[in-house]
């Protein structure tokens, strides 16, 4: 039965940690940029400044991780693992977002230099 406990145990730490993962994926659902002085300065500036700040916060996302990875390895004990791979996912999935996003504007490029006038 003791290994029927760690099981469960470690079950619920997974149920945690789903929840936890689950808490941050809602955070990050409403956008900072359009929140507050940033959503402002957006329609202000145009396009290219949204677009700016939108590399700018998947440069914070990845510098972030990389920071948590780093302090994680040299044994700091206020980081640990689920928190670093986490930041990991945000940032992979943010630099992923971002590709497509190029790929799209690339694509509309494209399509707008190839008509005919």
């Amino acid at each position: 039965m003791i290994e029927r406990a760690d099981i469960n145990g470690v079950l619920e730490q997974m149920r945690a940690l789903k929840a936890q993962a689950q808490q941050g994926a809602r955070q990050i659902e409403m956008p900072q940029v359009v929140a507050g002085q940033k959503a402002e300065e957006v329609q202000k500036g145009g396009f290219g400044d949204l677009l700016k700040m939108a590399i700018d916060e998947v440069n914070s996302q990845q510098a972030e991780a990389k920071k948590l990875a780093t302090a994680y390895e040299l044994g700091d004990p206020s980081v640990d693992l689920p928190q670093v791979m986490i930041q990991a996912q945000k940032a992979s999935v943010s630099f992923q977002a971002m590709t497509q996003v190029r790929n799209r504007l690339v694509k509309a490029y494209e399509d707008v230099m190839s008509m005919s006038i």
